[in-house]
C-alpha cells in the first residue's frame, strides 16, 4: 500500500488491521471491511454476537452475525455507510 493511500486512510481514521497475501483487513472503531486485491468486501460491524453484516429484509434494515440476526438502528447504518464510502475514497486510485 503507497504512502499516499496510507495517509488517506490515517486523515478518515481507519487503519489497516491485517494483511495476508491477496487480503486485507481494514477497521475504524467498530467498523471493519475485508478486502481481496483491489475488491473490497461488505462492511460489517463488531457486536456482542461478532461481526455482523448489514443486509435488508423488505425494507428494514438488520444485522446478520453467525446464528443471529437483530435490528439495525438508523444510527449504525449510518455509521456503516460512513465507513464504507470513507474506506472507498480514501482507496481510489489517484492521478
Amino acid at each position: 500500500m503507497s504512502s499516499d493511500v496510507s495517509a488517506r486512510l490515517a486523515a478518515v481514521g481507519i487503519q489497516l488491521l491485517a494483511e495476508a497475501k491477496e487480503y486485507r483487513l481494514f477497521g475504524r472503531e467498530n467498523c471493519t471491511a475485508f478486502m481481496h486485491g483491489d475488491n473490497a468486501g461488505s462492511s460489517g460491524l463488531m457486536t456482542e454476537h461478532g461481526l455482523a453484516f448489514l443486509v435488508w429484509r423488505g425494507q428494514s434494515p438488520f444485522l446478520s452475525a453467525k446464528g443471529i440476526e437483530m435490528p439495525a438502528s438508523a444510527e449504525q447504518v449510518e455509521t456503516l455507510r460512513q465507513f464504507s464510502e470513507d474506506l472507498k475514497r480514501a482507496l481510489e486510485p489517484r492521478p
